[in-house]
């Protein structure tokens, strides 16, 4: 089943998706936001995928494709909640926008509300929350502006371009979600 934002759809990931996720991975200025600077082969994310399907279905990445036109659409990034935990109605989340020509185009945003809205409506989640790294502040300023609260920081808990930076925890509560956005008329 796909999940529709305004202008965007999440939907599975398909193994003919893996060469634009590489191609992606490969731009510093893609990578240097991600958990991992290191280059990655096709092999790799053929090795993903395979990992990514054992996944519970909630769990499992999901592909960002942008509406490209009358029934069209083109993949532009990725989306989706790494760690559920079930018992207590919580999720980690994170995304990413691959093409540099679709930044700041508001695609992220588009992204990550019809993710949120996955996530408390369609999983019956309590909290969702992600980590974000203290330099990345288009990323920062996005979560802010949706309604994700910062809760604190991990000192030095990421490495990058030879220092250590801060990663900032993040969360938004259904509660805080509904007041906001309210119910989903699906």
């Amino acid at each position: 089943m796909d999940y529709y934002g305004e202008k965007i759809r999440l939907r599975a990931i398909e193994r003919e998706d893996l060469p634009r996720y590489t191609a992606w991975f490969a731009d510093a200025a893609v990578s240097e936001n991600l958990s991992t600077q290191m280059p990655m082969s096709l092999v790799h994310e053929e090795r993903w995928y395979e990992e990514n399907l054992k996944q519970p279905l909630e769990q499992q990445a999901l592909a960002v494709d942008l509406r490209a036109g009358r029934g069209k659409w083109e993949h532009v990034g990725g989306a989706g909640f790494h760690v559920v935990d079930k018992r207590n109605r919580l999720a980690e989340c994170g995304l990413f926008i691959g093409p540099r020509q679709h930044w700041n185009k508001g695609h992220g945003r588009d992204t990550l509300l019809t993710l949120l809205r996955y996530g408390f409506e369609t999983l019956n989640l309590n909290r969702v929350q992600l980590r974000v790294m203290e330099y990345n502040a288009r990323a920062i300023h996005l979560y802010e502006k949706v309604g994700f609260v910062r809760e604190g920081s991990m000192r030095e808990a990421h490495f990058y371009q030879g220092r250590y930076w801060e990663m900032h925890l993040y969360s938004i509560l259904r509660r805080e979600w509904e007041a906001r956005y309210g119910a989903s008329k699906e």
